[in-house]
């Protein structure tokens, strides 16, 4: 027997033989023109306890927005807590796809998270992303050498105003700076060299280990992280930054090489300023040296001069600007490959930032170790 119960909008048609509930819209079913409660279909289906589906019949509906949708969801989770099929064939197709997209999306927020990856699928995914990485920057540095040598046949794109400007980042505003860390560092090594060297009254020699340190590695490795922090960062920001603002893949559409255009004045401005930054470290150093040894240690200013002039030879100058050179390589390549690499995102540009730096540090301590060790092996 069919039982039918009237309402304004909403009406319920029962079979009891295929245990169906039946759910006829009629009129307006727009938020604006007012919604029945979902207590009416509760009370149906608490009044039929052996309904095993429902189904739905939208002929008399006339207009439907969200609020329509809303009232579905809210009857198919009521009817999933009761274990009822929900049968969507008779709705609008409009309000049909909604509702499946939207159970959807509730289905995937209601996922259990994904178990922790074991170990050595992890180590296979790390391994592969550095073989990824260590695969695009061959290709950035295939670029890089490739608009070197444009640059060389007079055919590159860069401009020199840009690259002047960098220059003028890179090198004399950095000078206070290295001026500092410099000095307080040939200060730091001459009261190291000063403990040891009392004890055999052999002070004088303070100013042998303060020169030949600071010119031939110190003097280089100061700049070098100095700049690693100040000027790689600053190259790593400046170009993520314009990855993020879509800049780089303007210039791509304008047929601009971003690498010609933005990172080979980057990279020559730094590998130009390097060497005179490390000469310049390499006299404060001898500097810091020359006020502890003469002002607390009573060393002769004159003395001190010519120990340092005697200890310090020319081939001590060369390796220090061989290490500064690799150093402005290293430096110049990590902070605009980090840039251009960098995703999409506020977190990206701080990411690429911190990548940049903690990159050339890493690689100038490395480098450090290499060279001397070539030297040591070829006694230079």
């Amino acid at each position: 027997m069919n039982k039918e119960i009237p309402s304004e909008k909403l009406t319920f048609n029962y079979l009891p033989d295929k245990k169906t509930l039946e759910f006829k819209f009629i009129s307006d079913w727009r938020i604006s023109a007012g919604l029945p409660e979902l207590k009416e279909a509760v009370l149906q289906l608490s009044a039929h306890q052996d309904i095993k589906q429902i189904t739905f019949d939208s002929f008399g509906l006339t207009a439907w927005d969200s609020g329509f949708i809303s009232f579905l969801m809210q009857l198919v989770k009521e009817c999933q807590h009761r274990k009822i099929d929900v049968s969507c064939q008779g709705l609008p197709e409009g309000a049909e796809k909604l509702l499946k997209l939207a159970l959807q999306v509730r289905e995937n927020v209601t996922l259990k998270p994904e178990r922790e990856e074991k170990l050595f699928p992890k180590i296979g995914s790390l391994v592969l992303q550095r073989i990824d990485s260590a695969h695009l920057f061959l290709n950035f540095l295939g670029d890089l050498v490739l608009s070197f040598t444009k640059l060389i046949r007079g055919k590159s794109i860069m401009r020199w105003d840009d690259f002047l400007l960098i220059v003028q980042k890179s090198g004399a505003n950095a000078f206070g700076l290295v001026s500092l860390i410099s000095v307080l560092v040939g200060m730091i090594l001459a009261f190291v060299g000063a403990i040891q060297l009392q004890l055999f009254g052999a002070q004088v020699f303070i100013a042998d280990i303060v020169g030949i340190a600071m010119v031939r590695v110190m003097g280089a490795v100061m700049a070098a992280v100095i700049m690693a922090g100040r000027t790689g960062a600053s190259f790593a920001a400046e170009l993520g930054i314009m990855q993020v603002n879509e800049e780089i893949d303007a210039y791509k559409t304008l047929g601009v090489d971003p690498i010609e255009f933005l990172v080979l004045p980057r990279v020559m401005a730094l590998v130009l300023m390097m060497p005179l930054l490390t000469i310049y470290a390499d006299l404060m150093g001898i500097l810091g040296g020359f006020i502890i040894g003469t002002g607390m240690l009573g060393l002769n200013p004159v003395e001190y001069l010519n120990r340092t002039q005697q200890a310090v030879k020319l081939n001590n100058l060369w390796v220090g600007l061989v290490h500064s050179v690799v150093f402005g390589i290293i430096i110049a390549l990590a902070g605009c490959f980090r840039g251009i690499r960098c995703s999409r995102s506020a977190a990206g540009v701080g990411e690429a930032t911190t990548s940049a730096v903690v990159t050339g540090i890493t690689s100038i301590v490395i480098a450090t170790a290499i060279i001397t060790f070539v030297c040591q092996v070829l006694g230079v």
